[in-house]
């Protein structure tokens, strides 16, 4: 059983969460915490194999506490986070920070009605307690903002060779699906991108409404082309990133010579909602771009049923981050599995990946 740390500074949440993890034979609550000194001093003492971490406290908050952890006694760490405006932008900062994954408590700091995550709190705590904490401590990125008048990548190692034999004649869209860990992978690799990139991104994010336009803003600042929350109808011009909203799937369509984004509520795909694999199979209709498909870490397998759609039609790459560098391997393992993808590469390498198909 992994050993789990249970910080929070409400008495009635604590109860309530560690019932949650203990009703699952894989789980075991070794030691509470009231705030973030508290869960520093007994994660150095119990030594747990993962951490849930509330983000509002008094006295440290999640998020210094957060750091703390990392620098001090790195660990696999889950957040629990409200969705208010603010609640969203702490915790994409936490995901910066190095925390694995976060789980949105239905109605507030303290949610009576916290059984309706429950299958989801325990899901993504058993996850995040397999993950190799050197993975996370190894790729801690840099969290200055980047001048968006200058260009980037210039401390990337030498370029990989050019494909010259690939959609030289036609205009280009790249499309990213990732899912646990993402918001840190999508830091390397958007940041890394030139400002005057020659295509417009399309990516999915597995994440609940009210998060998506938090991690847009925040990745907006530190990256040299532009990054938005996706909106439905707008065209899409080349140097901007759209992220697909959270709770909501997004497609990309060609109206009139023009690429533009369609967004829908149906019923989720694989319990996902948006879902990488509708974003791929709607690019697949795409008669006149080429596309790059991009693949990284996250639980599961999807965008592996999409990359197939997009490989039966018209010119495609696909890269999937490597198991080297994901925090999960399951959807670039799946991808891989489907004997369809170009280029493995490790999470620094995609940006150079990605603009060797840029000709």
């Amino acid at each position: 059983m992994k050993k789990v740390l249970v910080v929070d500074d409400s008495a009635f949440m604590r109860k309530l969460i560690s019932e949650f993890l203990t009703s699952t034979k894989q789980l075991e609550v070794i030691g509470i915490a009231r705030n973030g000194e508290d869960a520093i001093a007994k994660i150095k003492r119990l030594q747990p194999d993962v951490v849930t971490l509330d983000v509002e406290m008094p006295k440290m908050n999640g998020i210094d506490a957060l750091r703390r952890i990392m620098e001090e006694c790195p660990v696999p760490v889950v957040m629990l986070s409200s969705t208010t405006i603010e609640g969203a932008d702490e915790t994409v900062k936490a995901m910066e920070l190095g925390a694995v994954d976060f789980v949105s408590k239905p109605s507030g700091t303290i949610s009576l009605d916290l059984h309706k995550i429950q299958g989801e709190m325990v899901e993504k705590v058993v996850a995040a307690s397999k993950v190799n904490v050197r993975k996370i401590t190894g790729t801690l990125e840099r969290n200055t903002a980047k001048d968006k008048d200058t260009e980037v990548g210039s401390d990337v190692a030498k370029p990989l060779p050019i494909d010259r034999t690939w959609g030289v004649k036609s205009p280009k869209v790249i499309l990213i699906g990732t899912s646990t860990g993402g918001p840190r992978a999508l830091q390397n690799v958007l940041t890394e991108l030139p400002r005057q990139l020659d295509a417009p991104i399309v990516v999915v994010q597995h994440m609940p409404p009210g998060f998506t336009r938090s991690l847009a803003n925040r990745l907006d600042g530190q990256a040299a082309i532009n990054v938005k929350e996706a909106e439905d109808g707008e065209i899409l011009a080349k140097g901007t990133a759209y992220i697909a909203p959270g709770g909501i799937h997004t497609r990309v369509v060609e109206i009139g010579g023009q690429l533009s984004i369609e967004l829908s509520k149906e019923e989720p795909r694989n319990g996902h909602r948006p879902s990488v694999d509708i974003l791929f199979e709607s690019a697949s209709l795409l008669r006149h771009y080429a596309k790059i498909a991009v693949i990284l870490t996250g639980m599961g397998a999807d965008g592996s049923q999409g990359l197939i759609k997009l490989k039966e039609q018209g010119e495609v790459k696909a890269i999937a981050e490597s198991r080297e560098t994901c925090i999960v391997f399951g959807m670039p393992k799946s991808a891989i599995a489907t004997r369809l993808v170009d280029r493995v590469e490790h999470i620094g390498d995609i940006p150079r990946s990605i603009m060797t198909y840029m000709v």
